[in-house]
């Protein structure tokens, strides 16, 4: 999504563009609801026509602005956000090869509609108007009489309904150069971060690319979408997908904010690997160790980056590391990262250490040399005697990556205590250098033993 052309959805709050943006993506990646002020941070998607990317979509804030481009108060959800989403927009505008002004038909032509249009006009990129909400092709002339006044080429649509939606991805596209795919491109990295309210996600993201991309505050709940950030090292593509904070469900009584966890959790699935964001400077929480439980459960490969490490004395990180071990003695693969996102300590070290887990979790062993790891592994301890009788095992394989999963054929698998099996897995993770992926084991009976490959 790098190299393609961007196009910035502009427009006042409660226009239509998360929606528009949704539909145009083919995702439901940014949150819509009928209050207005959902939207903070930039979200970008790509529009395709059929398997072809045409172009990155940008979704960004709803715009309060005065005739002299001054920032006004905008509704609740807003309040206090104005001038940050004003300063990303502007940002955005920065990198993008045309703009589309979203305006509301229902509402007709307003002020700050105008106000808008000539702001992004002093940019100089070629324009598009779509008049959003027009649920049928008989209210098209009554409904965009007004926004004629704007001067700018109009496309009448419905993001809800998908109204002449077609039609806009060709006039959208026209506005860009053509895209040429490169098939030979390694896919991106995609790195989530994810963590309770405040304990500096946005700001990690912002410190990595050096850029404020995201919108932070001291106010929890800042970042609602889970937002995608395209950024390179050499020739080496991330994706770093800042996500909402993640409170208990007990303590939600907000709709957008329920949406918002559950896109956060949702996020770490299509994930490759997993930054769970801790506070150095507050206790491990319930809900930090519920995280923390549900991504060992669902086998996901994260890393822990225990984040404000510059407001801790060496003492007192030490004391914090101890505290975490003991925490992550079920899952003890997960690595633990000191970091700043204030100050940059640790920050060289997440990128190299999150690819090896990527590489870690597409291993593939072949069957010959893992039943070689296994008797070796055996024949260092063997199984204990459980009801009289001790285990046989006959025949190990792989039954896939992503991440790696071992099948080993016994006697008995209700014979093999639990204790055993993690004797096994740390045997290999030690002999196939799989330090920090996550790591399936399972047993399964057989009375026989198989041949394996060579």
């Amino acid at each position: 999504m790098n190299d393609l052309p961007r196009i910035v959805l502009l427009g006042r709050p409660n226009v239509g563009k998360s929606t528009l943006f949704n539909r145009l993506i083919r995702s439901n990646r940014a949150i819509t609801h009928d209050r207005p002020g959902i939207t903070r941070d930039a979200l970008e998607g790509c529009v395709r026509k059929g398997q072809k990317a045409l172009f990155t979509l940008v979704d960004t804030g709803g715009l309060t602005l005065l005739d002299c481009e001054r920032v006004s108060s905008g509704p609740d959800g807003l309040k206090g956000f104005e001038e940050a989403i004003f300063a990303q927009v502007q940002s955005v505008l920065a990198t993008a090869q045309a703009i589309c002004l979203v305006v509301d038909a229902r509402d007709g032509l307003l002020p700050m509609d105008a106000h808008l249009a000539t702001m992004a006009r002093r940019s100089g990129l070629p324009m598009l108007c779509v008049v959003n909400k027009v649920d049928g092709h008989e209210h098209v002339d009554r409904l965009c009489a007004d926004f004629h006044a704007l001067g700018l080429p109009l496309l009448a649509v419905s993001a809800a309904h998908g109204l002449h939606i077609p039609d806009l991805v060709q006039q959208m596209a026209a506005l860009v150069p053509e895209v040429k795919e490169e098939n030979n491109k390694r896919p991106a990295l995609r790195l989530a971060f994810l963590g309770r309210p405040n304990a500096g996600k946005s700001s990690l993201v912002n410190a990595l690319t050096g850029a404020e991309r995201m919108i932070t505050s001291e106010v929890p709940g800042t970042t609602r979408d889970s937002v995608d950030v395209s950024f390179s090292v050499g020739e080496r593509a991330y994706v770093f997908v800042d996500t909402a904070g993640v409170r208990r469900k007990t303590k939600i009584s907000d709709e957008v904010e329920r949406f918002a966890v559950n896109s956060s959790l949702k996020s770490t699935t299509k994930a490759d690997v997993t930054l769970l964001v801790l506070d150095a400077t507050e206790e491990l929480s319930v809900q930090d160790k519920r995280l923390i439980d549900l991504l060992d459960r669902r086998k996901t490969p994260f890393l822990v980056l225990l984040n404000k490490r510059d407001l801790l004395t060496e003492r007192e990180l030490t004391e914090v590391r101890k505290e975490l071990s003991a925490q992550l003695a079920f899952c003890a693969h997960v690595p633990v990262l000191a970091v700043s996102a204030k100050s940059g300590q640790g920050l060289k070290k997440i990128l190299p250490l999150a690819t090896k887990i990527k590489e870690e979790c597409g291993k593939r062993i072949p069957t010959g040399k893992l039943n070689r790891a296994m008797e070796e592994v055996l024949n260092r301890h063997q199984p204990p005697v459980v009801r009289r009788s001790r285990p046989r095992f006959f025949y190990l394989t792989q039954a896939e990556s992503e991440p790696p999963t071992f099948v080993f054929f016994v006697s008995d698998a209700t014979r093999v205590p639990e204790s055993y099996l993690r004797y096994l897995e740390r045997g290999l993770r030690k002999l196939f250098d799989i330090a920090h992926a996550p790591v399936r084991m399972h047993l399964r009976s057989s009375h026989k033993k198989q041949t394996s490959d060579k």
